[in-house]
Protein backbone atom coordinates (compact mmCIF):
# COMPACT_ATOMS: atom_id res chain seq x y z
CA UNK A 1 0.00 0.00 0.00
CA UNK A 2 3.06 2.28 0.09
CA UNK A 3 2.78 3.19 -3.59
CA UNK A 4 -0.74 4.57 -3.25
CA UNK A 5 0.42 8.10 -2.49
CA UNK A 6 1.67 8.35 -6.10
CA UNK A 7 -1.79 7.67 -7.54
CA UNK A 8 -4.79 9.93 -8.00
CA UNK A 9 -7.69 9.59 -5.52
CA UNK A 10 -9.70 7.15 -7.63
CA UNK A 11 -6.69 4.94 -8.25
CA UNK A 12 -5.74 5.11 -4.57
CA UNK A 13 -9.22 4.04 -3.49
CA UNK A 14 -9.16 1.15 -5.95
CA UNK A 15 -5.69 0.13 -4.73
CA UNK A 16 -6.81 0.18 -1.09
CA UNK A 17 -9.83 -2.02 -1.91
CA UNK A 18 -7.59 -4.49 -3.77
CA UNK A 19 -5.11 -4.61 -0.86
CA UNK A 20 -7.89 -5.20 1.67
CA UNK A 21 -9.35 -7.99 -0.48
CA UNK A 22 -5.96 -9.68 -0.89
CA UNK A 23 -5.20 -9.51 2.82
CA UNK A 24 -8.69 -10.83 3.64
CA UNK A 25 -8.28 -13.95 1.50
CA UNK A 26 -4.59 -14.53 2.31
CA UNK A 27 -5.17 -17.03 5.16
CA UNK A 28 -7.56 -19.05 3.00
CA UNK A 29 -4.96 -19.26 0.23
CA UNK A 30 -2.29 -20.23 2.77
CA UNK A 31 -4.50 -22.97 4.16
CA UNK A 32 -5.16 -24.39 0.70
CA UNK A 33 -1.46 -24.41 -0.16
CA UNK A 34 0.05 -25.60 3.12
CA UNK A 35 -2.65 -26.25 5.68
CA UNK A 36 -3.44 -24.46 8.93
CA UNK A 37 0.25 -24.52 9.86
CA UNK A 38 0.97 -21.79 7.32
CA UNK A 39 -1.86 -19.63 8.66
CA UNK A 40 -0.23 -19.89 12.08
CA UNK A 41 3.14 -18.94 10.55
CA UNK A 42 1.56 -15.85 9.00
CA UNK A 43 0.08 -14.96 12.40
CA UNK A 44 3.55 -15.06 13.93
CA UNK A 45 4.89 -13.00 11.01
CA UNK A 46 2.39 -10.26 11.87
CA UNK A 47 3.63 -10.24 15.46
CA UNK A 48 7.20 -9.92 14.20
CA UNK A 49 6.14 -6.98 12.04
CA UNK A 50 4.88 -5.22 15.17
CA UNK A 51 8.14 -5.96 16.97
CA UNK A 52 10.23 -4.77 14.02
CA UNK A 53 8.23 -1.54 13.76
CA UNK A 54 8.79 -0.88 17.46
CA UNK A 55 12.52 -1.52 17.25
CA UNK A 56 12.70 0.64 14.14
CA UNK A 57 11.66 3.63 16.27
CA UNK A 58 14.73 3.11 18.45
CA UNK A 59 17.26 1.95 15.85
CA UNK A 60 15.94 3.38 12.59
CA UNK A 61 14.46 6.72 13.65
CA UNK A 62 16.61 7.66 16.67
CA UNK A 63 19.80 5.76 15.73
CA UNK A 64 20.13 4.04 19.15
CA UNK A 65 21.43 0.47 18.96
CA UNK A 66 19.25 -1.79 21.14
CA UNK A 67 20.23 -5.46 21.57
CA UNK A 68 17.79 -6.14 24.41
CA UNK A 69 14.50 -5.28 22.74
CA UNK A 70 13.10 -8.75 23.43
CA UNK A 71 12.87 -7.76 27.13
CA UNK A 72 9.88 -5.50 26.39
CA UNK A 73 8.26 -8.37 24.51
CA UNK A 74 8.71 -10.49 27.64
CA UNK A 75 7.27 -7.80 29.92
CA UNK A 76 4.08 -7.59 27.85
CA UNK A 77 3.77 -11.37 27.61
CA UNK A 78 4.22 -12.00 31.34
CA UNK A 79 1.88 -9.14 32.23
CA UNK A 80 -0.83 -10.79 30.12
CA UNK A 81 -0.04 -14.24 31.49
CA UNK A 82 -0.31 -13.14 35.11
CA UNK A 83 -3.49 -11.10 34.63
CA UNK A 84 -5.31 -13.58 32.38
CA UNK A 85 -4.71 -16.87 34.16
CA UNK A 86 -5.03 -18.52 37.57
CA UNK A 87 -1.29 -18.53 38.25
CA UNK A 88 -1.28 -15.82 40.92
CA UNK A 89 -4.28 -17.39 42.67
CA UNK A 90 -2.53 -20.77 42.75
CA UNK A 91 0.64 -19.38 44.35
CA UNK A 92 -0.26 -16.40 46.55
CA UNK A 93 -2.63 -16.35 49.53
CA UNK A 94 -3.76 -12.79 48.89
CA UNK A 95 -5.06 -13.66 45.44
CA UNK A 96 -6.57 -16.92 46.71
CA UNK A 97 -8.61 -14.89 49.17
CA UNK A 98 -9.73 -12.08 46.86
CA UNK A 99 -9.74 -13.85 43.46
CA UNK A 100 -10.50 -17.52 44.16
CA UNK A 101 -11.21 -18.24 40.47
CA UNK A 102 -8.14 -16.41 39.17
CA UNK A 103 -7.76 -12.89 37.82
CA UNK A 104 -8.88 -13.42 34.21
CA UNK A 105 -8.93 -9.73 33.31
CA UNK A 106 -10.23 -8.64 29.94
CA UNK A 107 -7.53 -8.25 27.31
CA UNK A 108 -8.86 -4.81 26.48
CA UNK A 109 -7.57 -3.86 29.94
CA UNK A 110 -4.43 -5.99 29.70
CA UNK A 111 -3.21 -4.59 26.36
CA UNK A 112 -2.88 -0.94 27.53
CA UNK A 113 -1.51 -2.14 30.87
CA UNK A 114 1.10 -4.31 29.16
CA UNK A 115 2.01 -1.41 26.87
CA UNK A 116 2.36 0.89 29.88
CA UNK A 117 4.56 -1.57 31.79
CA UNK A 118 6.76 -2.05 28.73
CA UNK A 119 7.03 1.75 28.33
CA UNK A 120 8.09 2.05 31.98
CA UNK A 121 10.70 -0.66 31.36
CA UNK A 122 11.89 1.33 28.35
CA UNK A 123 12.31 4.44 30.50
CA UNK A 124 14.12 2.37 33.15
CA UNK A 125 16.51 1.18 30.46
CA UNK A 126 16.93 4.58 28.82
CA UNK A 127 17.51 6.71 31.94
CA UNK A 128 20.92 5.34 33.05
CA UNK A 129 22.35 5.08 29.51
CA UNK A 130 21.57 8.55 28.15
CA UNK A 131 25.24 9.42 27.72
CA UNK A 132 26.26 6.10 26.16
CA UNK A 133 26.58 5.49 22.46
CA UNK A 134 27.88 2.90 20.02
CA UNK A 135 29.31 -0.34 21.40
CA UNK A 136 28.76 0.66 25.03
CA UNK A 137 25.08 1.31 24.41
CA UNK A 138 24.75 -2.06 22.67
CA UNK A 139 26.39 -3.89 25.59
CA UNK A 140 24.15 -2.27 28.21
CA UNK A 141 20.96 -3.00 26.28
CA UNK A 142 22.14 -6.59 25.74
CA UNK A 143 22.66 -6.93 29.48
CA UNK A 144 19.20 -5.50 30.20
CA UNK A 145 17.59 -8.12 27.96
CA UNK A 146 19.49 -10.92 29.66
CA UNK A 147 18.63 -9.60 33.13
CA UNK A 148 14.92 -9.74 32.33
CA UNK A 149 15.24 -13.31 31.03
CA UNK A 150 17.21 -14.41 34.10
CA UNK A 151 14.60 -12.84 36.37
CA UNK A 152 11.88 -14.77 34.57
CA UNK A 153 13.86 -17.96 35.08
CA UNK A 154 14.55 -17.39 38.77
CA UNK A 155 11.30 -15.89 40.03
CA UNK A 156 9.77 -19.36 40.18
CA UNK A 157 10.86 -20.49 43.64
CA UNK A 158 8.37 -22.09 46.02
CA UNK A 159 8.51 -19.11 48.36
CA UNK A 160 7.92 -16.53 45.62
CA UNK A 161 6.62 -18.20 42.48
CA UNK A 162 5.84 -15.19 40.31
CA UNK A 163 6.83 -16.53 36.87
CA UNK A 164 6.96 -20.31 37.50
CA UNK A 165 10.57 -20.26 36.34
CA UNK A 166 11.59 -22.30 33.29
CA UNK A 167 8.34 -24.28 33.49
CA UNK A 168 6.46 -21.23 32.26
CA UNK A 169 2.84 -20.20 32.70
CA UNK A 170 0.06 -22.08 30.95
CA UNK A 171 -3.75 -21.93 30.69
CA UNK A 172 -3.61 -18.29 29.63
CA UNK A 173 -6.97 -16.89 28.54
CA UNK A 174 -7.65 -16.09 24.92
CA UNK A 175 -8.70 -12.70 23.61
CA UNK A 176 -12.47 -12.22 23.45
CA UNK A 177 -14.13 -10.01 20.85
CA UNK A 178 -17.81 -9.15 21.42
CA UNK A 179 -17.95 -11.89 24.05
CA UNK A 180 -16.55 -14.61 21.76
CA UNK A 181 -13.14 -16.12 22.68
CA UNK A 182 -10.91 -16.26 19.63
CA UNK A 183 -9.67 -19.74 20.49
CA UNK A 184 -13.13 -21.09 19.59
CA UNK A 185 -13.90 -21.58 15.93
CA UNK A 186 -16.92 -19.92 14.37
CA UNK A 187 -18.82 -20.64 11.16
CA UNK A 188 -20.25 -18.00 8.85
CA UNK A 189 -22.33 -19.81 6.28
CA UNK A 190 -20.00 -22.29 4.61
CA UNK A 191 -16.88 -20.53 5.90
CA UNK A 192 -15.27 -22.14 8.97
CA UNK A 193 -12.94 -19.83 10.84
CA UNK A 194 -10.57 -21.50 13.29
CA UNK A 195 -8.43 -19.87 15.98
CA UNK A 196 -5.63 -19.14 13.51
CA UNK A 197 -7.98 -17.23 11.17
CA UNK A 198 -9.54 -15.17 13.96
CA UNK A 199 -6.18 -14.18 15.40
CA UNK A 200 -4.94 -13.34 11.91
CA UNK A 201 -7.57 -10.63 11.49
CA UNK A 202 -6.91 -9.30 15.01
CA UNK A 203 -3.15 -9.14 14.41
CA UNK A 204 -3.72 -7.57 11.00
CA UNK A 205 -5.79 -4.81 12.60
CA UNK A 206 -3.07 -4.18 15.21
CA UNK A 207 -0.35 -4.11 12.54
CA UNK A 208 -2.40 -1.61 10.52
CA UNK A 209 -2.72 0.63 13.58
CA UNK A 210 1.00 0.26 14.27
CA UNK A 211 1.90 1.30 10.71
CA UNK A 212 -0.37 4.34 10.94
CA UNK A 213 1.15 5.37 14.28
CA UNK A 214 4.70 4.94 12.92
CA UNK A 215 3.95 7.12 9.90
CA UNK A 216 2.43 9.81 12.09
CA UNK A 217 5.40 9.69 14.43
CA UNK A 218 7.82 9.90 11.51
CA UNK A 219 6.10 13.01 10.15
CA UNK A 220 5.75 14.67 13.55
CA UNK A 221 8.03 17.14 15.28
CA UNK A 222 9.23 14.31 17.52
CA UNK A 223 10.06 12.19 14.48
CA UNK A 224 12.15 14.98 12.98
CA UNK A 225 13.93 15.34 16.32
CA UNK A 226 14.72 11.60 16.29
CA UNK A 227 16.19 11.91 12.81
CA UNK A 228 18.31 14.89 13.84
CA UNK A 229 19.51 12.84 16.80
CA UNK A 230 20.32 9.93 14.50
CA UNK A 231 22.46 12.08 12.21
CA UNK A 232 24.37 13.99 14.91
CA UNK A 233 23.31 14.18 18.55
CA UNK A 234 25.73 17.03 19.30
CA UNK A 235 24.35 19.16 16.46
CA UNK A 236 20.80 18.27 17.54
CA UNK A 237 21.53 19.47 21.07
CA UNK A 238 23.08 22.65 19.70
CA UNK A 239 19.87 23.30 17.73
CA UNK A 240 17.84 23.25 20.94
CA UNK A 241 16.53 19.66 20.88
CA UNK A 242 16.14 18.14 24.34
CA UNK A 243 18.26 15.07 23.64
CA UNK A 244 17.48 13.46 26.98
CA UNK A 245 13.72 13.53 26.57
CA UNK A 246 13.88 12.56 22.89
CA UNK A 247 15.95 9.46 23.70
CA UNK A 248 13.63 8.45 26.54
CA UNK A 249 10.61 8.86 24.28
CA UNK A 250 12.27 6.66 21.64
CA UNK A 251 12.92 3.88 24.16
CA UNK A 252 9.47 4.11 25.77
CA UNK A 253 7.44 4.33 22.54
CA UNK A 254 9.46 1.55 20.93
CA UNK A 255 8.94 -0.60 24.02
CA UNK A 256 5.18 0.00 23.84
CA UNK A 257 4.99 -1.89 20.55
CA UNK A 258 6.89 -4.77 22.12
CA UNK A 259 4.54 -4.86 25.11
CA UNK A 260 1.44 -5.07 22.94
CA UNK A 261 3.00 -7.78 20.76
CA UNK A 262 3.99 -9.72 23.88
CA UNK A 263 0.45 -9.65 25.27
CA UNK A 264 -0.89 -10.91 21.94
CA UNK A 265 1.74 -13.65 21.84
CA UNK A 266 0.71 -14.89 25.29
CA UNK A 267 -2.97 -14.95 24.31
CA UNK A 268 -2.26 -16.68 21.01
CA UNK A 269 0.03 -19.38 22.42
CA UNK A 270 -1.76 -19.91 25.73
CA UNK A 271 1.65 -20.67 27.25
CA UNK A 272 4.87 -18.71 27.73
CA UNK A 273 8.30 -19.51 29.18
CA UNK A 274 11.65 -17.69 29.32
CA UNK A 275 12.88 -19.75 26.35
CA UNK A 276 10.70 -17.64 24.06
CA UNK A 277 12.61 -14.47 24.99
CA UNK A 278 16.24 -15.39 24.40
CA UNK A 279 18.99 -13.11 23.13
CA UNK A 280 18.74 -14.68 19.67
CA UNK A 281 15.20 -13.34 19.35
CA UNK A 282 16.55 -9.81 19.83
CA UNK A 283 19.13 -10.46 17.12
CA UNK A 284 16.46 -11.77 14.74
CA UNK A 285 14.29 -8.67 15.23
CA UNK A 286 17.27 -6.36 14.79
CA UNK A 287 18.19 -8.26 11.63
CA UNK A 288 14.70 -7.68 10.28
CA UNK A 289 15.14 -3.93 10.68
CA UNK A 290 18.64 -3.84 9.18
CA UNK A 291 17.85 -6.26 6.36
CA UNK A 292 14.74 -4.39 5.26
CA UNK A 293 16.16 -0.89 5.59
CA UNK A 294 16.60 1.05 8.83
CA UNK A 295 14.27 3.99 9.23
CA UNK A 296 12.10 3.02 6.24
CA UNK A 297 8.76 1.58 7.35
CA UNK A 298 7.99 -0.42 4.15
CA UNK A 299 11.50 -1.86 4.21
CA UNK A 300 11.17 -2.89 7.86
CA UNK A 301 7.90 -4.67 7.07
CA UNK A 302 9.53 -6.43 4.12
CA UNK A 303 12.44 -7.57 6.30
CA UNK A 304 10.08 -8.88 8.99
CA UNK A 305 8.00 -10.82 6.46
CA UNK A 306 11.04 -12.36 4.77
CA UNK A 307 12.82 -13.42 7.96
CA UNK A 308 9.57 -14.79 9.40
CA UNK A 309 8.51 -16.81 6.36
CA UNK A 310 11.80 -17.80 4.70
CA UNK A 311 13.05 -20.10 7.52
CA UNK A 312 9.69 -21.88 7.62
CA UNK A 313 9.65 -22.19 3.83
CA UNK A 314 13.13 -23.76 3.94
CA UNK A 315 12.00 -26.05 6.75
CA UNK A 316 9.36 -27.58 4.48
CA UNK A 317 11.42 -27.64 1.27
CA UNK A 318 15.04 -28.52 2.17
CA UNK A 319 14.41 -32.13 3.17
CA UNK A 320 12.18 -33.06 0.16
CA UNK A 321 14.70 -31.36 -2.15
CA UNK A 322 17.58 -33.44 -0.79
CA UNK A 323 15.52 -36.60 -1.11
CA UNK A 324 14.67 -35.76 -4.72
CA UNK A 325 18.25 -34.88 -5.73
CA UNK A 326 20.31 -37.39 -3.77
CA UNK A 327 17.82 -40.00 -2.60
CA UNK A 328 18.92 -39.53 1.01
CA UNK A 329 19.28 -36.84 3.68
CA UNK A 330 22.90 -35.65 3.45
CA UNK A 331 22.77 -32.63 5.78
CA UNK A 332 20.46 -32.17 8.74
CA UNK A 333 17.51 -30.01 7.75
CA UNK A 334 17.91 -27.52 10.62
CA UNK A 335 21.64 -27.01 9.91
CA UNK A 336 21.16 -26.59 6.16
CA UNK A 337 18.24 -24.23 6.70
CA UNK A 338 20.35 -21.96 8.91
CA UNK A 339 23.25 -22.18 6.44
CA UNK A 340 21.10 -21.10 3.50
CA UNK A 341 19.47 -18.34 5.51
CA UNK A 342 22.84 -17.02 6.72
CA UNK A 343 24.28 -17.12 3.19
CA UNK A 344 21.32 -15.15 1.84
CA UNK A 345 21.78 -12.50 4.53
CA UNK A 346 25.53 -12.19 3.84
CA UNK A 347 24.89 -11.75 0.10
CA UNK A 348 22.21 -9.13 0.74
CA UNK A 349 24.51 -7.18 3.06
CA UNK A 350 27.29 -7.32 0.44
CA UNK A 351 25.21 -6.14 -2.49
CA UNK A 352 22.51 -4.14 -0.66
CA UNK A 353 24.29 -2.71 2.40
CA UNK A 354 21.49 -0.20 3.10
CA UNK A 355 18.88 -2.96 3.10
CA UNK A 356 16.49 -4.45 0.59
CA UNK A 357 14.21 -1.40 0.61
CA UNK A 358 16.16 1.54 2.09
CA UNK A 359 14.72 4.94 2.73
CA UNK A 360 15.02 7.15 -0.38
CA UNK A 361 17.86 9.62 -0.35
CA UNK A 362 16.80 13.24 -0.48
CA UNK A 363 17.69 14.88 -3.77
CA UNK A 364 19.88 17.94 -3.39
CA UNK A 365 19.00 19.39 -6.80
CA UNK A 366 15.91 21.22 -5.58
CA UNK A 367 17.75 22.53 -2.53
CA UNK A 368 20.60 23.78 -4.71
CA UNK A 369 18.16 25.54 -7.05
CA UNK A 370 16.47 27.23 -4.11
CA UNK A 371 19.79 28.27 -2.57
CA UNK A 372 21.25 29.57 -5.83
CA UNK A 373 18.27 31.62 -6.92
CA UNK A 374 18.37 34.25 -4.14
CA UNK A 375 22.14 34.51 -4.51
CA UNK A 376 21.89 35.27 -8.24
CA UNK A 377 19.11 37.78 -7.66
CA UNK A 378 21.08 39.55 -4.96
CA UNK A 379 24.22 39.67 -7.11
CA UNK A 380 22.25 41.17 -9.99
CA UNK A 381 20.73 43.81 -7.79
CA UNK A 382 24.12 44.77 -6.41
CA UNK A 383 25.55 45.06 -9.95
CA UNK A 384 22.73 47.33 -11.08
CA UNK A 385 23.21 49.54 -8.03
CA UNK A 386 26.95 49.90 -8.76
CA UNK A 387 26.26 50.92 -12.41
CA UNK A 388 23.98 53.68 -11.20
Amino acid sequence: MFFLNKLNPKQSLFGIIVCIALLAVLPFVAKELGGTTWVRIIDMALLYIMLALGLNIVVGFAGLLDLGYIAFYAVGAYAAALLASGHLTDNFAFFQQHFPDGLHFSYWMIIPLGAMLAAIAGIMLGTPILKLRGDYLALVTLGFGEIIRIFMNNWGKDGFNLTNGPRGINRIDSVSVLGHPLDRAISIGNIHLTKEFLYYYLFLALVTISIFVCYRLQASRLGRAWMALREDDIAAKAMGINVRNVKLLAFSLGATFGGVAGAMFAAFQGFISPESFSFMESIVILTMVVLGGMGHIPGVILGAVLLSLLPEFLRFTVEPLQQALFGTLLIDTAILRQLILGLCMVLIMLFRPRGLWPRPERSRKKDDDINNKPVATTAGAQGAHMEQ
